[in-house]
């Protein structure tokens, strides 16, 4: 391979998996016979001599938590190797552009983005401007390059009836055909979404199948926004891997569009599905354009359980138009549809991001709660119009915080936080919610909660 300086690819946080983020980038640039270096900062210690050497560090940021640790990053190498180039890669570098280009950041990356970073990378180390990119043209993908990334040991482990297994993490398609006003992705693919190829997925999982994988997280936006490529795909793994088992993420709307498919999803290894649920309120869900109500909500958890998959809900519950009695709903709806155990606490702090560039900022509906931009705080300040739910978040963030750190049981976490919220409501609360066993078989999940 020729070498255009000392390529290193950073990797900051990953929802707890193997960095997809920074392996499909260095496999570009090892196809046009570029080398690079890599360094998981979520799982591996800050190596002086890999930043030292370095001509471009391109620093991965899928997500508001890694973005948060990347700048810190990049502040930490400005000072340590003040000559190299330092780029971002992902959806949020693409919206706080304005901000990391003064001062923190040389280039900022995001969408299909793999070739304007390699012939970046050709570029002399020196006298590149700033510089914003986020092409929406197909790529040809090749295998995603894993080899100098930690082990599969290192990383979320999935976790079913007392056992562990190693988990990979693949991607089969990138973008999104929908415009949730919430999300990062439609200001940067414009409701566009592209498929990789099934033998570079398959082959993706044929090596972290070798190296250990028991489970595959599908980590597609949406796994079922091309339908029959998502189920070729998983009778194919099905077919060379019987024994191994697998989640994706899709939304409400499809799971209830492609209800059919649900026991083949089932038959082939499916363990459990996560869906953005947001809110049970239509209210709230009208405001993010979910495109599902409550009553869709019902019938997607009747229709997966009926299957034999779990559904694990990721939830935004403070948004300005949530309301206290809206958020004991939802610990009321966990508890009566024992679901207890298919929700993770921390998914029951979840507040609003409104980074630059979000779609809301389109919506009239949201400006009677905005308050300035703040560039380090990558996104807006926004206010809750009842005090009491700004209070309540800061409440159940420290509770779940702390018991995750004790080590208690989910279930009884959420049971003090339902406690908490009837407090805070003004609410007598009879003995709250229905404590299941400690000795109990534990839905399908993985050991990182976080999913978005």
């Amino acid at each position: 391979m020729t070498n255009a300086g000392s390529i290193l690819l950073i990797s900051c946080y990953e929802l707890g998996h193997q960095p997809l983020g920074i392996a499909w980038p260095r496999a570009f640039l090892a196809r046009a016979g570029l080398a690079a270096d890599t360094l998981d900062l979520a799982v591996e210690r800050w190596d002086d001599a890999k930043i030292r050497r370095a001509t471009l560090v391109a620093i991965a940021v899928p997500m508001h938590t890694a973005l948060r640790l990347g700048v810190r990053a990049a502040r930490r190498i400005r000072r340590d190797n003040p000559h190299c180039r330092i780029a971002f890669l992902g959806l949020y570098a693409v919206l706080n552009a304005a901000y990391l280009l003064d001062g923190i950041a040389d280039a900022v990356f995001g969408g299909e983005f793999e070739n304007a970073l390699v012939d970046y990378a050709r570029r002399t180390t020196h006298d590149v401007r700033p510089t914003t990119h986020a092409p929406r043209t197909k790529l040809q993908f090749p295998v995603p390059s894993r080899d100098s990334l930690p082990a599969l040991t290192s990383y979320t482990k999935f976790r079913q009836s007392g056992a562990e297994a190693l988990t990979g993490y693949v991607a089969a398609s990138r973008g999104c055909l929908h415009h949730c006003l919430h999300c990062p992705i439609p200001p940067v693919y414009n409701g566009r979404f592209f498929i990789v190829p099934q033998d570079v997925v398959l082959e993706d999982i044929r090596r972290l199948v070798a190296r250990g994988a028991g489970h595959i997280t599908f980590g597609d936006p949406d796994f079922l926004n091309g339908p029959t490529h998502a189920l070729r795909l998983v009778r194919a793994l099905h077919a060379e891997f019987p024994g191994v088992t697998y989640d994706f993420t899709a939304k409400i709307t499809h799971l209830l569009r492609h209800r059919a498919a649900l026991d083949e999803f089932a038959a082939t290894g499916c363990a459990f599905i996560v869906s953005a649920v947001e809110s049970l309120s239509d209210v709230v869900l009208r405001h993010l354009d979910k495109g599902h109500t409550r009553a869709d909500v019902v019938d997607a958890f009747a229709l997966t359980r009926a299957a034999g998959i779990v559904l694990r809900p990721s939830l935004l519950p403070f948004t300005p138009w949530e309301t206290l009695d809206g958020y004991l709903d939802l610990l009321d709806f966990a508890d009566s549809a024992d679901l207890v155990d298919q929700i993770d606490p921390v998914q029951l702090t979840i507040r609003l991001l409104i980074p630059p560039g979000s779609a809301l900022l389109g919506r009239a509906e949201i400006l009677p709660f905005l308050e300035e931009l703040e560039p380090r705080a990558l996104g807006y300040r926004w206010t809750h119009p009842d005090p009491r739910m700004d209070a309540l978040h800061a409440e159940v963030t420290a509770l779940v915080t702390g018991a995750t750190q004790e080590g208690e049981d989910p279930a009884a976490t959420i049971a003090r936080l339902h406690r908490l919220a009837a407090h805070r409501a003004g609410r007598a609360c009879s003995g709250g919610m229905r404590l299941p066993p400690p000795e109990r078989p534990i839905a399908a999940r993985l050991t990182e909660p976080w999913f978005c």
